[in-house]
């Protein structure tokens, strides 16, 4: 009789702790998807409308050195829904007068279009390019509008210090891993700000392969705001720093200066040319 309770108590502490388990992976998976949220809302959707500068240094394996300046404007639909960014390269020569357009969509693929002023045409990006070089740089075009959030999943996996800042890590899987180039990515999120500080990239071997890091963070208008940053290519020793000048949140950017055909008559009261 004796065993007999034996065996059933190991049984009930058994499926106790597998409960507990598993209802302990399924809180940290939804702290996980908050924290990410929250990282979503503070990086890529901060204020109703901003307009910035960017200045663009990108470093080859060589030591060459090519730079970009350019104008971005962005407009929220709605907090952490749909969006529309517009962007216009003013430097140097070769690229002048190109832009981009993303309109941001909630639940289905996003539309982009880039605008080519050398040969006068409008390339509608496909989805499966919008995780290819932007402009020539070591930033992707989904690093630059967001990537969606139930396209991975997330797992907080500790906290670590980077410096003064106290970070939460979070590790993001993709939900449709053959759609990625990553198997996995790995956020420093600062627990005060909610902005990404440290972005590891692993690819499919589990290897380190492209970091991203914050360098300055600055206060524009009582927000916390990412002003200079850089993206390092470790495999093909190359890096992409950016410095962003002129932040103006609330500036009333309007819808419609999103459209595609405004991509070769750029609207001068906003792009300043």
């Amino acid at each position: 009789m004796r065993k007999i309770l034996s065996v059933a108590v190991i049984v009930f502490l058994l499926l106790v702790n597998i409960f507990w388990t598993e209802n302990a992976c399924a809180q940290d998976t939804q702290n996980a998807e908050a924290v990410m949220n929250e990282m979503l809302l503070a990086y890529y959707y901060p204020q109703t409308d901003v307009k910035n500068e960017i200045s663009m240094r990108i470093v080859n394996r060589q030591g060459q050195i090519r730079q970009r300046r350019l104008t971005m404007l962005r407009l929220n639909q709605s907090p952490g829904g749909d969006q529309s960014y517009y962007i216009y390269f003013h430097e140097p020569a070769e690229v002048r007068g190109m832009s981009f357009l993303v309109l941001k969509h909630l639940g289905r693929d996003d539309d982009r279009w880039l605008y080519l002023p050398a040969i006068d045409l409008v390339k509608r990006i496909a989805t499966s390019d919008k995780r290819t070089s932007f402009a020539g740089s070591d930033f992707t075009y989904e690093d630059v509008s967001g990537r969606a959030l139930d396209a991975d999943k997330h797992e907080l996996i500790g906290e670590e210090n980077l410096g003064t800042y106290s970070c939460l890590v979070v590790k993001s899987t993709p939900q449709r891993p053959g759609e990625a180039e990553f198997s996995y990515r790995k956020f420093w999120l600062d627990k005060t700000t909610h902005l990404p500080l440290k972005m590891e990239h692993y690819d499919l071997k589990g290897k380190i392969y492209k970091v991203y890091e914050a360098q300055e963070v600055q206060t524009i208008q009582g927000i916390p705001t990412i002003t200079k940053a850089a993206m390092k290519d470790l495999e093909n020793e190359r890096s992409t720093e950016i410095a962003i000048k002129n932040v103006s949140y609330n500036v009333g950017i309007t819808s419609e200066i999103f459209q595609e055909r405004l991509l070769r008559r750029p609207p001068r009261e906003w792009i300043g040319e």
